[in-house]
């Protein structure tokens, strides 16, 4: 149900993002961890794997398993190299994981607004 079905007025784009983006709810973004990887990645053109690493608090293994996940599907690109003799590996978000993670999120602005609170809290909204 969209929100033009059940008469309310159509969720704004993610700040940033264009206004023609659809909502639309992705399943696989939104598990948890997955979501955070993919939020971190809309913030920064590459990421170093020992940083998403640290910031979303998994182990190697762990982010590997998600990131092939999301490789899969075409969400995100991932560029292995070296820096001297050391294996770097770095991630970005593709522009079709960029459009789903935006259309995500627009459908979580719309589920929030039929319970008729706001998306923001009030000390961002001003």
């Amino acid at each position: 149900m969209t929100a033009a079905s059940n008469g309310l007025p159509p969720a704004a784009a993610p700040a940033g993002l264009p206004e023609s983006i659809a909502p639309r709810f992705d399943e696989l973004i939104h598990a948890p961890t997955r979501l955070s990887i993919v939020s971190l990645l809309t913030a920064t053109e590459w990421a170093e794997f020992k940083f998403l690493r640290d910031q979303v608090g998994l182990s190697d293994s762990a982010l590997s398993k998600q990131l092939t996940t999301l490789e899969e599907v075409g969400y995100v690109e991932i560029r292995k190299g070296f820096v001297g003799k050391r294996p770097r590996t770095s991630v970005r978000l593709s522009a079709p994981g960029r459009r789903a993670f935006a259309g995500h999120v627009a459908a979580l602005q719309e589920i929030v607004a039929r319970s008729g609170l706001a998306v923001l809290p009030e000390s961002a909204q001003t």
